[in-house]
């Protein structure tokens, strides 16, 4: 194994190498290595240093897998203080990506030189941080108080042009080592030795009123942001100190913890995509052509992300007027890109030409290596639409269904080639939203499962593998969610307390907010489907089937639903806390006062029962995919890590009282998991079970 950090001295430039692939991160072992390349160098007789990075990186930040251990020196500030005050001045060549650490380091040299292709940014607030090596301080120095705060405080990673804009980096160059060697320096002190930037109370209210709005309960982007503040106010040495002391004080956190473990289920989740070409699946087949059909809300969303990336897609309509609709759709899809500046118009103009086609029927489709159907959740009319695509299409093409909820070894019964059949669960809107929810059946073949995870990576898609049950992963457990909400409803609560105090832990809206967004007929049909009514295995609340068969309300799209509308704005209702009232008394309850605290302790106590559930049923491969579900598809905090890791920091004994609490006054509603039980037993965690 190579050494992660190479010296070498000739021509009178010192070159030292980071070489710790893939990222380059600044493990310990790099750390010393630089400490010990720093010496070497003052005693080569060289004139300059040169740190530049192995492969694509420079360096993309620090180890997170060392943030759950003590530090160990020497520390990534030592190493900067030692680049900052070396006897020879040290230029960054920087290659790729400076990322959280790296950029720490090329602040620390006294010029710094990018190729056009790299990226820089300080993004470590996304994993509940601040910058820990003097970021917070030299930057606002070398850049000024408000560029400073856009980038550390949001997390923004920018590209190497506006870099040179803002003055973080000296030139532009396609050889940026070569230049390094050569290049006069910039007649400037050292980065930490410049003046301290101009207070600005302005640039201050600004970047607090944009972290609480993009990221609303976290804590890392407030003590950036205070961090900041104090370079204006304190000699370098005391706002380094402050600096250090705060981001080692949040490293430990919840919050952190939860970013990180985020962080890494992600990375995990798209790196089965990557593998399906990378030798861990040759088989995967490279989609270059699909056929959509359905040009609803999701089928122009995911013929249009098909699209984007090279995609030919054919969509089927059932008659001319849907096909034409389907178009117009489409069209406005390239039209918002190009007005926010995400396609060129000439680009938007060649993809509709050349990658979209409208079909009314399945009678001249194009051969294709995919095809998604993105109908109503209907049985019949799916299974329908499978026979139709299998005689119409070549028999290797892989059958793919959009379906939320139902099954779909259903789905594909009678199909010829079953094993080219997969589920693949989009969320709305499908060519924004991260997460892809990646459903085998009982006959899906290997080779379907991996051309699956491969267009998901091509797609930017997070892909979780998914077993067969009603809902999957993410709608069973938001199915779980809504009816213990409805329950403390009936038991006391209203819509507009149980939705303030989901918002409050966390949750981006709360239950009832966003069943009027999709619309209560969704969730009405899903209950009518499964025969809720008459099931003896769960209560059934009868108050969102009465809102809509008695009152027509829908929500958003009928200006009613769980709330009254004013001007496009929410308002609690008397006409449905009067059938909530109503069925309590129905139900021989006598209501009762609900906290928020409550509230939040009954709702996530039953998303962790069901994410058991899921668990032991095998419907899921781990803990950490249910996490990723419920986070990018459903709202759940980040910052909490998703319910089953927030379950974990909690404390598993404590949600298994909880839970067995719930279960002695409400069996019906309520169990204690086994698996549950099997982890506080043995003090494990769910991935070790």
């Amino acid at each position: 194994m190579s050494e992660p950090v190479r010296f070498s001295c000739e021509d009178g430039v010192a070159l030292i190498t980071i070489d710790n692939p893939p990222l380059n991160v600044t493990s310990h072992a790099v750390r010393a290595g630089l400490m010990a390349a720093l010496d070497q160098a003052e005693g080569c007789g060289a004139h300059r240093v040169v740190l530049t990075g192995a492969g694509r990186c420079f360096v993309a930040g620090a180890d997170a897998r060392e943030f759950d251990a003590p530090p160990r020196a020497p520390h990534l500030p030592d190493i900067v203080n030692r680049i900052e005050l070396c006897a020879l001045p040290v230029i960054a060549a920087i290659n790729g990506a400076a990322l959280g650490g790296g950029v720490e380091l090329a602040l620390a040299c006294a010029a710094r030189v990018a190729a056009p292709s790299a990226s820089l940014g300080l993004p470590v607030v996304t994993l509940g941080v601040v910058p820990g090596a003097g970021g917070t301080q030299r930057l606002p120095r070398l850049i000024g108080l408000p560029a400073a705060l856009d980038l550390i405080a949001q997390g923004r990673v920018i590209k190497a042009q506006e870099a040179q804009a803002l003055g973080l980096i000296d030139a532009l160059e396609e050889d940026p080592l070569g230049t390094a060697r050569k290049m006069a320096l910039p007649a400037r002190p050292a980065t930490g030795a410049m003046p301290a930037p101009a207070p600005d109370d302005e640039a201050l209210a600004a970047a607090r009123r944009g972290a609480e709005k993009r990221m609303a309960g976290q804590d890392a982007p407030f003590r950036a942001i205070a961090l900041i503040e104090a370079a204006t106010q304190l000699p370098l040495s005391a706002g380094l100190a402050r600096e250090r002391e705060t981001f080692l004080a949040l490293r430990g956190s919840d919050q952190a913890a939860a970013l990180r473990h985020v962080f890494f289920a992600e990375r995990r989740a798209m790196a089965q995509g990557r593998a399906s070409s990378e030798g861990g699946g040759a088989d995967a087949v490279e989609i270059s052509s699909a056929v959509v059909v359905g040009g609803g809300t999701m089928g122009t969303a995911i013929a249009y992300a098909l699209a984007r990336i090279g995609v030919a897609v054919a969509l089927v309509e059932a008659d001319p007027q849907g096909a034409e609709r389907a178009r117009g759709a489409i069209n406005r899809l390239y039209e918002e890109a190009v007005t926010r500046g995400k396609l060129s118009r000439e680009a938007a103009q060649s993809h509709q030409q050349t990658l979209h086609s409208y079909h009314v029927g399945y009678g001249a489709l194009p051969p294709a290596h995919l095809a998604i159907e993105a109908v109503f959740e209907d049985l019949r009319v799916k299974r329908g639409v499978f026979a139709a695509l299998e005689a119409a299409l070549p028999p290797e093409a892989v059958l793919a269904s959009n379906t939320s909820y139902l099954d779909v070894n259903r789905i594909a019964e009678g199909l010829r080639h079953p094993e080219r059949f997969i589920g693949l669960h989009f969320f709305s809107p499908a060519h924004v939203m991260k997460l892809l929810e990646v459903i085998k059946g009982e006959h899906t073949s290997a080779q379907t499962a991996q051309t699956a995870l491969r267009l998901a990576a091509r797609l930017g898609k997070i892909p979780v593998l998914a077993g067969v049950c009603d809902g999957f992963i993410g709608n069973r457990i938001l199915t779980r969610y809504r009816q213990t909400c409805d329950i403390m409803l009936i038991e006391g609560a209203l819509p507009s307390q149980v939705d303030a105090a989901m918002r409050g832990f966390g949750m981006a809206m709360g239950p009832y907010e966003v069943q009027d967004l999709s619309g209560l007929d969704i969730a009405y049909a899903n209950r009518r489907r499964l025969g809720w009514r008459t099931l003896e295995s769960n209560r059934y609340i009868p108050i969102a089937d009465r809102i809509v068969e008695e009152t027509g309300r829908l929500g958003r799209k009928s200006a009613a639903g769980w709330y009254d509308y004013e001007a496009g704005k929410a308002r609690p209702s008397a006409l449905i806390e009067q059938i909530i009232r109503e069925e309590s008394q129905r139900a021989g309850i006598t209501r009762r006062a609900f906290s928020d605290a409550q509230i939040v302790a009954q709702a996530t106590a039953a998303m962790v029962e069901e994410g058991c559930r899921i668990l032991q049923e095998g419907i899921a491969e781990r803990a950490a995919d249910i996490d990723l579900v419920m986070v990018h598809g459903y709202g759940f905090p980040r910052w909490r890590g998703g319910p089953m890791h927030w379950a974990e920091r909690a404390g598993l004994a404590q949600i298994l009282r909880q839970i067995a609490g719930y279960s002695a006054l409400d069996p019906k509603s309520w169990g204690v998991p086994s698996l549950l039980t099997r982890a506080v037993a043995s003090g494990k965690s769910f991935e070790q079970l």
